[in-house]
């Protein structure tokens, strides 16, 4: 296995540096749904239907198993940067490792 190049390296060590730089992250997925009750009469059944919510979750994984928890907009609206950190690194970071594993395992013609 060789190691990832120097300019992979580099680029690695920066997104370790941002992380000191941007503040709190948090891991997982974010979602606002809105539903339909199904109850007679209601708003949500009519034509075009008006749907209850914004419901917000947010989904993680912890010890291999999936939590949810439910979130409301005022929670949103503080912790939406810390959500974003997380995506935006991690792409980042996910990014540049598949790159130095391609490099260092083409794929094999067949």
């Amino acid at each position: 296995m060789a190691a990832p190049s120097p300019r992979q390296q580099r680029a690695q060590a920066a997104i370790a540096a941002s992380l000191g730089q941007i503040g709190f992250a948090l891991p997982g997925s974010l979602v606002s749904r809105r539903t339909a009750c199904g109850k007679t009469g209601c708003r949500c059944g009519a034509d075009p239907p008006v749907l209850h919510g914004p419901y917000l979750t947010w989904t993680r994984t912890v010890d291999g198993k999936t939590v949810s928890r439910k979130i409301i907009q005022d929670q949103q609206a503080r912790y939406q940067t810390w959500f974003d950190n997380a995506r935006q690194l991690v792409a980042n970071l996910e990014a540049l490792s598949l790159k130095a594993f391609e490099a260092d395992n083409p794929p094999r013609p067949r």
